[in-house]
């Protein structure tokens, strides 16, 4: 089994906002695969699906950001999931939009969800998927993550997410997240 969780912040307020690249990468994912997220626990969204006899879960936690680690932790002990069947989806300022950068492991690099999840699972040992967002120029962080994407970022980002589906496709495919990074991981 192996557990996919897609972050951002629950609410209207906040769809379709840049710290919630996450939840729109799940969302894509489970479209594709023809799955609703309609279950509830630990306080995460899920949807199921199986892929070449595999379970998959697909979770949004709905802890909002900062508190990520609550439900991610929990997700894992429920379910019985290795870490190393583990992946989660984010956005990162450090990147242009919709550019991807895949990781098997690292710091939060200031990221308060990913903190979040390292100080609940007390590793930094886990698989992520950074999709950029560019940096503020001249806003405030907190108000540039909670911004809309302008119409000129909507390409970019869309392109971003339709990569980062396809890398989660490659991942579960052929299990080996190292020869995934090697393919995603250019401009």
């Amino acid at each position: 089994m192996k557990l996919i969780v897609g972050l951002g912040n629950i609410g209207k307020k906040y769809e379709n906002t840049k710290h919630n690249v996450g939840f729109m990468t799940v969302d894509k994912f489970a479209e594709e695969n023809n799955v609703v997220f309609n279950k509830t626990k630990c306080e995460a969204m899920i949807a199921e699906l199986f892929l070449n006899g595999e379970k998959i879960l697909l979770a949004k936690p709905t802890t909002y950001m900062n508190e990520s680690g609550r439900s991610v932790g929990p997700l894992l002990d429920y379910f019985g999931i290795d870490i190393a069947d583990f992946i989660v989806i984010h956005d990162d300022m450090d990147l242009p939009v919709g550019q991807l950068r895949l990781r098997q492991k690292g710091s939060a690099g200031g990221h308060n969800g990913i903190k979040s999840i390292i100080a609940h699972l007390n590793t930094q040992n886990f698989k992520r998927i950074r999709i950029g967002i560019d940096h503020p120029q001249k806003q405030s962080v907190v108000d540039w993550v909670l911004s809309k994407f302008s119409a000129q970022q909507e390409k970019s980002l869309e392109e971003g997410i339709q990569r980062a589906t396809s890398a989660l496709d490659s991942w579960l495919t052929d299990a080996d997240f190292m020869k995934t990074m090697n393919k995603y991981n250019h401009k």
